[in-house]
């Protein structure tokens, strides 16, 4: 059972994460809820679409322009309190590396705090424990944040994901973090090239058997770029079927952008492997 905030979440239950960057250089959509109205609006409609998470993050995940620990905190501790007064039952979380920052926002009313730096700063999972909040167990390499990764190799790409991982997850729970609050997720993109994600993707299922709940966040990244030679704006129908395979394989989280078409993908998943009923079932029983 996966829990987060006030929510439960089945063994088969696919549960979309929906992304909303305050940033103002967002790569995919270049500061759009960078603003309090867009980014209200933007977690309205994700929610209304089926997402039961919403990420908030505070500094894109690429090189730029620095973001400080207060910046970051400006940014997003504001607005997950806006968050928690509008819709009392969403799941949210943030995406930091910072454990000040995880502390203001769980101050704020934030259910889970999105490592995806991989530990970089190993006080965050203290955080998670004294809130009694989720954490998100990344594996990025040991690249720094906010660095594009630079021939990097791996012996066994998916040997190294589930021992950072799986070593990030126990290390959280002998913290005091929740069992029931710790997902796992193998970093597509952060610390790999484009080959290392494709493996990751293709042996997803051996992150599943560790009985770790997996996150996937997927969403119009370069590997699926560069896999099909499409710019970011061309990438939803590669990130959706490497979302429809992540799923067949067993992941439950989704980091997505788009989440009425993802929804459709999880369910129509869901419904080939028998954990979903069609919505509609009249052919042929007429």
């Amino acid at each position: 059972m996966l829990r987060l905030g006030r929510r439960e979440f089945g063994t088969h239950e696919p549960v979309i994460m929906a992304i909303v960057n305050r940033t103002p250089d967002s790569f995919y959509d270049q500061g759009a809820t960078f603003r309090d109205e867009p980014a209200l609006a933007r977690v309205e409609q994700a929610v209304a679409e089926g997402a039961a998470i919403i990420d908030i993050g505070g500094v894109k995940a690429g090189p730029g322009e620095e973001v400080t620990a207060e910046e970051e905190a400006r940014r997003t501790v504001g607005f997950v309190a806006e968050v928690r007064r509008h819709f009392p039952d969403v799941v949210i979380s943030v995406d930091t590396w910072r454990h000040e920052v995880g502390e203001a926002v769980c101050e704020a009313g934030a259910d889970l705090l999105n490592d995806a730096w991989g530990g970089v700063d190993p006080r965050l999972a203290e955080v998670a424990a004294r809130y009694g909040v989720g954490l998100v167990c990344t594996h990025a390499g040991g690249a720094e944040p906010r660095t594009r990764p630079h021939r990097v190799t791996y012996d066994d790409v998916m040997a190294d994901i589930l021992r950072v991982t799986v070593g990030l997850a126990e290390r959280a729970v002998a913290l005091g973090v929740p069992r029931e609050g710790v997902l796992i997720d193998p970093g597509h993109d952060f610390g790999k090239n484009t080959r290392h994600s494709l493996e990751a993707t293709r042996r997803l299922g051996e992150m599943v058997d560790t009985g770790w709940p997996v996150l996937v966040s997927l969403s119009n990244k370069d590997f699926v770029g560069e896999t099909l030679d499409k710019p970011v704006k061309e990438r939803v129908v590669g990130t959706l079927a490497t979302t429809a395979v992540s799923a067949w394989l067993g992941a439950q989280v989704y980091r997505v952008h788009e989440v009425a078409e993802t929804r459709q993908v999880l369910d129509m998943v869901a419904s080939i492997a028998g954990h979903r009923p069609p919505a509609v079932a009249r052919r042929g029983l007429a």
